[in-house]
């Protein structure tokens, strides 16, 4: 022994109990600490597997949500231009009605007032013809400056000329 107490290279005693301590602390440890550190390492894997299988999901989710969206969007566009576009043919079939209406009344009015016009200017031709007879020999009278009235052959000249004025013609409306 005295040999390997003087050369370093050949191992004593303590280098094979301080081995076998190094042994049995690498068993326990890989018995008792690595199985549960490998737990949670696989477990922590297995979630960062699932959050991306999860975010997939949730993308393609989303984009199926947002083609839905477009497409209803583009359904109610269409629908909402079919609305605006029967509503403006029925403001036009109601407006032509109501040009319509106001015309046939403006019609009816204009009628109404053109018959009444012309009653109006019968019975003033009527009357104007029935004066003047009498308006003629008042205007004699003044011009000439006595009353022909008095006069019989002045007043028979009147009358001939009151029978001979125009009479209207009647006018179809």
């Amino acid at each position: 022994m005295a040999l390997a107490a003087q050369n370093f290279l050949i191992p004593n005693g303590t280098f094979f109990v301080v081995l076998i301590i190094f042994l049995i602390v690498l068993a326990v440890i890989g018995k008792f600490v690595v199985p549960p550190i490998k737990a949670v390492l696989e477990e922590r894997e297995d979630q960062v597997t699932q959050t991306s299988q999860d975010n997939r999901a949730a993308t393609e989710e989303f984009e199926h949500a947002e083609s839905e969206y477009r497409e209803a969007m583009k359904s109610a566009r269409g629908e909402a231009t079919g609305i605006r576009d029967e509503a403006r043919a029925k403001g036009r079939e109601s407006l032509e009605e109501m040009k319509q209406r106001a015309t046939a009344e403006a019609d009816s009015v204009l009628s109404e007032a053109t018959s009444q016009l012309n009653a109006q200017g019968e019975q003033a031709a009527t009357q104007a013809r029935s004066e003047v007879g009498t308006l003629s020999a008042d205007l004699a009278s003044r011009v000439l400056g006595f009353d022909v009235t008095t006069d019989s052959t002045l007043a028979a000249s009147v009358d001939r000329l009151a029978a001979d004025a125009p009479q209207p013609s009647a006018k179809g409306s």
